[in-house]
């Protein structure tokens, strides 16, 4: 039994030993976790975008609370990189409206002059897990530096969200890309190990056409993934869809996803022969694109470098398409860019997909 064991033994390590592609990968991801993981998450937020405008009756000699003004400018001085951009806007709709496009994190608007008991009223995007409380603190930090005892009327413009409604947005994502790897890349590699991708050969059909077939399959695959785990996403974590056509972009972002997803995950296993590297580049891809996407935390928590891969992560722009739906009830006038990101993508990712595997069969 026991010649048996080491026969066995010697030759798995062997095969082990033959294939330095998953040797490296398996080396590679502790520190990879270490490196991408240790950044993404928990680390420092900055450059938070403050609007503070005055309100009417407008006073255009000055703000009142310049004591507190300065005060809050000083924060974002002494640190570095600046915790907070402090930007002086002169109209408070547009100021709002700054907000609810996501050009700034708050808005502050001041008391005139005219009537300084009143409170300062901070509106925040409670939508973003973290800066909230971030700007919340900073405020009132700079409210006891300057000496200055108004009350701060605090109002969360998309309510109270809880964080497994920020994060359940980022799941449905994660859901897409799991189905893409097991339903579309393993099943072609399982296609080729299995001789169906050569029968394919002796018919009329084109090597365009087989990839075009494989990326369309798994796209339907993904795409229904997608839409149970958002319908799940919706019963555990409380949140309302609040209309049809928001319901409808979901839909729309889903499909688009799992098109740019499918698409790149096709391409990459064409260019292997067996499971177990494919395997292990995936487990290595899941792992970039989903920590940098912003679906655990606010991508302005990343260190400079680690958000230009935000740039031509896919998974980013449809993370922020969706918690922009979802959670904030906006349209097409905010996730336009997110889905012509998505577009380009898709089609990029299908044409290197038809590129590789036609190289890869001649």
């Amino acid at each position: 039994m026991i010649k048996g064991a080491i026969a066995i033994f010697k030759r798995d390590f062997k095969k082990f030993l033959g294939n330095p592609f998953v040797i490296i990968f398996t080396l590679l991801m502790p520190i990879m976790y270490l490196v991408i993981f240790g950044n993404a998450m928990g680390g420092t937020i900055s450059h938070v975008s403050i609007a503070i405008v005055q309100e009417e009756p407008y006073d255009d000699s000055a703000l009142p609370f310049t004591a507190f003004i300065d005060n809050l400018k000083h924060q974002a001085a002494v640190d570095y990189p600046p915790t907070f951009d402090i930007a002086i806007y002169t109209d408070e709709l547009k100021a709002k409206r700054a907000l609810q496009n996501g050009v700034v994190s708050g808005v502050l608007v001041l008391p005139s002059p005219n009537f300084r008991d009143r409170a300062m009223r901070l509106y925040v995007d409670s939508s973003d897990s973290v800066t909230p409380s971030i700007i919340i603190s900073g405020v009132n930090t700079a409210l006891v530096q300057s000496g200055t005892h108004t009350r701060v009327e605090i109002n969360k413009i998309y309510g109270d969200i809880k964080y497994i409604q920020f994060f359940g947005v980022g799941v449905i994502v994660m859901a897409i890309f799991m189905t893409t790897m097991m339903g579309g890349g393993i099943a072609l590699i399982k296609d080729r190990e299995m001789g169906i991708i050569e029968g394919y050969f002796v018919t009329p059909v084109k090597r365009s056409s087989i990839i075009m077939g494989t990326i369309a399959s798994g796209t339907v695959r993904a795409f229904l993934s997608g839409f149970v785990i958002f319908v799940v996403d919706l019963l555990i974590t409380g949140i309302l869809i609040q209309s049809t056509q928001d319901f409808f972009m979901v839909l729309l972002v889903l499909f688009i996803t799992s098109i740019g997803i499918t698409s790149f995950m096709v391409s990459m296993a064409s260019r292997f022969s067996n499971q177990q590297e494919y395997a292990s580049m995936s487990a290595f891809f899941n792992l970039i694109l989903f920590m940098t996407s912003g679906a655990f935390y606010p991508v302005i928590g990343m260190p400079d470098w680690l958000r230009w891969i935000t740039i031509i992560n896919p998974e980013y722009y449809a993370v922020h398409a969706l918690r922009s739906i979802i959670l904030r009830g906006q349209g097409i006038e905010v996730i336009g860019m997110d889905l012509i990101a998505l577009c380009i993508f898709s089609f990029a990712a299908i044409m290197l997909g038809i590129a590789t595997y036609r190289r890869t069969l001649e």
